[in-house]
């Protein structure tokens, strides 16, 4: 396929699903596990291949595994050649975003695992001391859903949007009260809610305690000064290193996450012709072709998906 203007996009919390090592464990690039395990003190390989879907939705083992996958994928991928020489910037959804450092060189594998690790236990504490989940509302403009959102927090519940992931599917975050009420209340914006099975109200002020005990570990971090372009969830900015991230990472947990936007800038400022989605599943794609239809996404999420990429298009 022709590479040229690629951006690599990097998949989050909620992909995860058992056995999904199983796929790469006969590639070079399955020894990522093994530093990655000692880097964390998890056996990545074990979560990866035999720990039941169930164990994988806790907060932290869910982070550490989406991660695991999508730095093999890319591995893969760059040992292959499969990606040509003409990567142009990364992006990750909420998690997706350490991996996607990790490919623009702005951090090593163990580096980024560490704080994978970090965070996911951190997230993991603030949602059992303050119960909150998450839900999608669909079929309605970001504006309604915003509207709606702040009429139901100004009437004493907790609520915030958490994620803009692209046109008629925004993720809400809060009190379980407040989900509820706003799943009751959609169809009065066109909307549908549907429920996230996911251990907490991310993005939202919930995860202060979180993003207090991440920036520890982020300010901690060797973070490379200068790197390949990275669009960060906070603002869908264009960064480049500078001692910005331990700032930005920290923001992250309690702020939306701007993802329709970020597809906007790696198609617009960034001039990326083509995206490829590396790690478990398929989400990005979806959001990227509802975002911009025009834009090609390819997803690779197995060794031959990316087989395929060396192939010629047409």
């Amino acid at each position: 396929m022709s590479t040229h203007g690629i951006g690599l996009v990097f998949p989050g919390q909620g992909t995860q699903k058992q056995g999904m090592g199983e796929p790469w464990r006969s590639t070079p690039s399955w020894a990522l596990t093994s530093e990655i395990s000692e880097a964390t003190g998890e056996d990545l390989a074990e979560l990866l291949l035999e720990t039941g879907a169930e164990q994988l939705r806790r907060t932290d083992l869910a982070q550490l595994t989406v991660f695991t996958v999508a730095v093999i994928a890319h591995a893969e991928a760059v040992r292959l050649g499969a990606l040509g020489g003409d990567v142009v910037a990364c992006a990750g959804h909420s998690l997706g975003e350490y991996a996607a450092l990790t490919a623009a060189g702005a951090l090593t594998v163990t580096g980024a695992a560490k704080l994978v690790a970090a965070r996911g236990r951190a997230m993991r504490d603030a949602a059992l001391e303050r119960e909150g989940t998450m839900g999608v509302l669909v079929a309605a403009p970001l504006e309604a859903v915003e509207a709606l959102v702040t009429e139901v927090r100004e009437a004493g519940a907790d609520a915030w949007v958490a994620n803009v992931n692209a046109p008629g599917q925004t993720v809400v975050s809060g009190s379980p009260a407040a989900i509820e009420e706003l799943s009751a209340r959609a169809p009065e914006i066109g909307a549908k809610m549907l429920r996230l099975q996911v251990g907490g109200a991310f993005h939202s002020p919930y995860m202060a305690p979180a993003a207090e005990a991440l920036r520890t570990a982020l300010e901690a971090a060797s973070f490379a000064s200068g790197h390949l372009p990275v669009v960060a969830n906070v603002d869908a900015a264009v960064h480049t290193g500078d001692g910005e991230w331990p700032d930005i990472g920290t923001r992250q947990l309690t702020s939306p996450v701007r993802w329709e936007q970020s597809v906007h800038t790696l198609a617009g400022q960034l001039g990326c012709v083509r995206l490829v989605e590396l790690g478990p599943g398929r989400t990005l794609a979806g959001l990227v072709k509802r975002t911009l239809p025009g834009l090609p996404v390819v997803s690779v999420d197995s060794p031959a998906a990316v087989e395929a990429l060396l192939v010629p298009a047409g």
